[in-house]
This record gives structure tokens, sequence and C-alpha cells, in this order.
């Protein structure tokens, strides 16, 4: 069996809005994240995971943003791109995990439909994907409130 692990990392700012998109899933807030797409900052880590485990490169090489056809676009669709690679070379997503860094809006309540939410995307069991979330104790641009981070790992395992 070969197996391949791969780590995404991704941020955003903060800007006008009333809701985020994280893992695929719309929460009210009092602010948005910005992005050239809808910057869900978890899709996309879990995207980047996905494509470093395959050593082919980040969302930016497959889905530039300098091309203005990918503006406001749904992660759902980098992540399925992602997913599609996976499978086209042999492997199948053994599990991921998605780790969420803001102070607010508060993750938990929201974890069980980002998992939901993936799996179906990904189609994988929900018992695959772990979605967490951490402070940063009030430290660095996540601790003040300016935006939020998310880093992911994804292991592959020949199919």
């Amino acid at each position: 069996m070969r197996v391949r692990l791969g780590n995404g990392y991704d941020v955003h700012r903060f800007g006008p809005g009333d809701h985020v998109i994280l893992c695929g899933v719309k929460i009210p807030h009092d602010q948005a994240l910005m992005g050239h797409s809808d910057a869900d900052v978890g899709m996309h880590a879990i995207t980047d995971a996905l494509y470093g485990a395959l050593a082919k490169g980040d969302i930016g090489r497959h889905f530039p943003p300098s091309d203005p056809q990918w503006k406001g676009a749904a992660s759902e669709i980098f992540l399925r791109h992602a997913v599609e690679l996976v499978r086209n070379e042999g492997y199948e997503i053994s599990n991921v995990d998605c780790t969420l860094v803001c102070e607010y809006p508060k993750i938990g309540p929201h974890a069980g439909a980002m998992t939901a939410a993936l799996a179906k995307i990904m189609d994988l069991p929900a018992d695959r994907i772990s979605v967490k979330a951490t402070t940063s104790e009030r430290l660095g641009f996540t601790g003040r409130g300016e935006g939020i981070a998310s880093l992911a790992t994804a292991a592959l395992i020949s199919a």
C-alpha cells in the first residue's frame, strides 16, 4: 500500500459583510471573509492538502486568481477538482483533518454541519473528516479578529 500525506494552509482577512463561509457552511457573522473566490479558508486548506499529497502544487496553480472566471467562485469547485485528481492518480482519501484558527465566529456549533458538507463534496464517510477550531489566545491577526486561518492535513492511500 502506498501512503501520501499533504498539508494545506490558508488565511483570509475580514471585511464588510454579514456571513462567512467555512467548510461549505454559511455562518451568520458581522463580517465576511475577503478573497478572489468565496474565501472559504477551511476548504482552501483542505484542497491544498490534497494537491500537496499528490505533489500537484496549490489552488493558485489550478485556479489562478488572475483568471476572472474564478472571481466569486464557490470553493466546492476547487475541492471537487482536487478529489478528482486524487482518484485519477490511483489514490483514495484515507482521512482529512482541518483546524480553523479564529476568535470568532465560534466553530463548535457548526462543526457537524461542516463535516457533513465536506463529506458530501468528497464522497467520504463523515468519520474520516475532522473539523475543529482553536483560538490564538488573542495574539496575532487572528487574535485581533482581523481574519481566519486554517490548517489541514490529508492522508491518501493507494486504491
